[in-house]
């Protein structure tokens, strides 16, 4: 949870990150980076990859490819497709199944190799501090052996499949075909499912290779067309003749948190008049959709003060990576409010909408290029049991390209508790326990939590916010004290507040008519768990190992595993009365577009906006540093551990 003092290193401890300025890209140089991609068409893979052996990587295939003998890639079934009454049938064999990416792994000596050297890019008193490698110097170094891949690459050739790129960090192969050479190479049957009324394909059992490529292959991602959730949660406003209520059975205003109140509570204002805004920097957001419009992002600007005119630096932009494929969808809620609350954190700052209807191509091709922006907010999640083993390491893999370039990625966490394998947007109850995203699982990312204003609860809301807005509607009078969000009946605050010795039991809040009466059965609340099934599958599930940087910290548990979320901010969803207000005006899913006043414009909550809010925080230290900081994790543990002590400190108590 941030806390007032953890905010003051917004604008007052940024110096601690202060590095050499010739180690890193100037701040004026971030305010266009191209989007080139450094992956290898296939006729040219051959040549490229003995131009870079250099003898760098052993081998791990070792023997003669025999598809008589086979491997099972465990823990690559996405949840829908192991529901039986999801099942619609086998697809057309002709069906294409374009850009399925590979996995594949590196020798154990060059993952520790890296590892190692990204702790020393990170650590100020080691020769290698900033020293950033772009994802073909990573490839060359640390990659599999050149034989690995080109064996790899001959086998899906000679199966029919088209070799599209090998990655420059040579940790993917990008290829194409139909459901039919799927079934015959790999094994596994293609099926259309029915998920949420919407039709999908997906494998129906785990894909097998040559026993001979499992030492060097970890899985195959992009078998199925589920998208991971977009992890926002739409409000529910009460509208009245005299007025507006909001939350579960309370009668108090709502308070409609908008970018003045962020500057507000988390004392931007100062940075903002010293001129540290973003400027010269630039923040990619991976979508999985177009805009409707961008008349949205600068009527959000314009209403609430921070209008693009007075910003020259600012700019709204869409990309879709490599050329791949793209369209306007009902997540392009999501993908405006990343733009315009990204922009309240750093309103100077260029923002990129990167978008591909398949978000790990979208992400792979944006850290493998041969200009990785400095920044990259992802707001969409899947826990790592439904994810499975090949795109968590996909991502793991991704993430750590980008951070070895020098990127900050920040990763909404979750909007269901600790369960995020349930919809929280459905689910009345947990039935899948304790879950992490993987998305945000790795050791390579911030992940972004949720907190909610503990005003309403302490009946103290007139001490923190004035009853008239401003000019630009702020009414935030300060920081205000953050509570957990949660918006279940699990909530220890909300069963305190209806009367409730306790949640559980039978005479618990959630399993009181209050908790049904007043929509408490949801798992809406900020996520945060241990990782548990980032590899393997089943009983071999296993999470990441717990970072160096995240051990030893008061309240962190000494569970050798890595544990979420890092950071947090407001992300509540009305459940006591707060909540954002964001432009949309989408009419085809949902947007009430931005002509009225705001409070009749779309609101909403979720680690959504957390993320891209800490994503333009990073703006603001980057253009005060003069150069990219990579993975911001073991400076954010560093000072909490300093702020927070060895056995805690009342000072940090929200």
């Amino acid at each position: 949870m941030i806390t007032q003092r953890f905010q003051r290193w917004t604008s007052v401890k940024l110096r601690k990150w202060r590095m050499p300025r010739r180690l890193g890209m100037a701040a004026s140089a971030l305010a266009v980076v191209a989007l080139g991609f450094a992956s290898w068409p296939a006729d040219m893979v051959q040549t490229a990859l003995a131009q870079t052996t250099n003898g760098r990587a052993q081998p791990l295939i070792t023997q003669a490819v025999n598809d008589g003998s086979l491997f099972r890639l465990a823990g690559n079934i996405p949840a829908a497709a192991r529901n039986a009454a999801n099942d619609r049938g086998s697809t057309p064999d002709t069906m294409p199944m374009p850009h399925m990416l590979l996995q594949l792994r590196r020798p154990a000596a060059q993952e520790q190799a890296l590892t190692t050297l990204i702790e020393q890019l990170h650590d100020p008193n080691s020769p290698n501090y900033h020293q950033w490698l772009s994802a073909e110097q990573l490839g060359v170094q640390f990659g599999p052996a050149a034989s690995d891949i080109q064996t790899v690459s001959d086998w899906l050739q000679q199966r029919g499949f088209t070799v599209n790129a090998v990655f420059a960090n040579r940790m993917a192969i990008d290829f194409s075909g139909t459901a039919g050479q799927v079934r015959t190479a790999l094994h596994t049957d293609i099926h259309y499912l029915d998920v949420n009324g919407v039709r999908r394909f997906a494998n129906v059992s785990d894909p097998q290779i040559p026993a001979a490529l499992a030492a060097a292959v970890v899985g195959v991602a992009g078998l199925h067309n589920i998208p991971p959730k977009p992890l926002m949660r739409r409000t529910q406003k009460q509208y009245s003749p005299a007025g507006y209520t909001c939350g579960p059975g309370f009668a108090f205003p709502c308070e409609l948190v908008t970018p003045a109140d962020l500057a507000t509570i988390y004392n931007f204002n100062p940075l903002f008049s010293a001129g540290t805004t973003g400027q010269g920097q630039t923040i990619y957001l991976i979508e999985d959709t177009d805009l409707y419009t961008n008349n949205d992002w600068t009527t959000f600007r314009s209403t609430f003060g921070i209008p693009v005119s007075s910003y020259p630096s600012a700019s709204l932009t869409t990309v879709n990576p490599g050329n791949c494929a793209h369209n306007v969808n009902g997540d392009d809620g999501e993908a405006i409010l990343d733009a315009e609350y990204a922009s309240a954190g750093a309103p100077g700052a260029a923002i990129v909408i990167a978008s591909c209807t398949d978000l790990l191509l979208a992400i792979q091709r944006v850290v493998n290029g041969a200009n990785p922006p400095p920044i990259m907010s992802i707001s969409y999640g899947n826990c790592e049991s439904d994810s499975g083993a090949a795109v968590n390491q996909a991502l793991y893999t991704a993430y750590q390209t980008g951070v070895a370039a020098g990127m900050s990625i920040f990763v909404s966490s979750g909007d269901g508790g600790a369960d995020s394998c349930d919809n929280h947007d459905t689910a009345t109850s947990s039935t899948s326990g304790i879950s992490a995203s993987g998305f945000a699982s790795t050791p390579y990312n911030v992940a972004v939590g949720g907190t909610d204003f503990s005003d309403a609860y302490s009946n103290v809301i007139s001490t923190y916010w004035n009853s008239n807005n401003s000019p630009t509607f702020g009414s935030a009078r300060s920081y205000i004290p953050e509570i957990p969000w949660n918006n279940s009946c699990g909530s220890e605050l909300y069963a305190a507040h209806y009367g409730f010795a306790t949640t559980y039991g039978t005479t618990g809040l959630c399993n009181s008519s209050t908790a049904s009466s007043n929509n408490l059965l949801n798992i809406g609340a900020g996520s945060g768990a241990p990782s548990s099934c980032a590899t393997g599958s089943g009983a071999s599930c296993q999470g990441w190992p717990k970072p160096s940087w995240q051990s030893g910290l008061l309240g962190n548990p000494a569970d050798g595993v890595r544990d979420l979320p890092d950071v947090s901010l407001f992300a509540a969803a009305g459940g006591w009365g707060h909540f954002y207000i964001f432009c949309y005006s989408d009419p085809n899913f949902g947007g009430k577009g931005c002509t009225d006043v705001p409070v009749k414009w779309n609101g909403g909550g979720g680690t959504s906006f957390a993320s891209p809010i800490w994503a333009g925080i990073q703006a603001l230290v980057n253009q005060h540093t003069g150069s990219r900081q990579g993975n911001p994790n073991p400076v954010l543990y560093k000072i909490a551990a300093a702020e927070y002590g060895a056995s805690g400190s009342s000072t940090c108590n929200a």
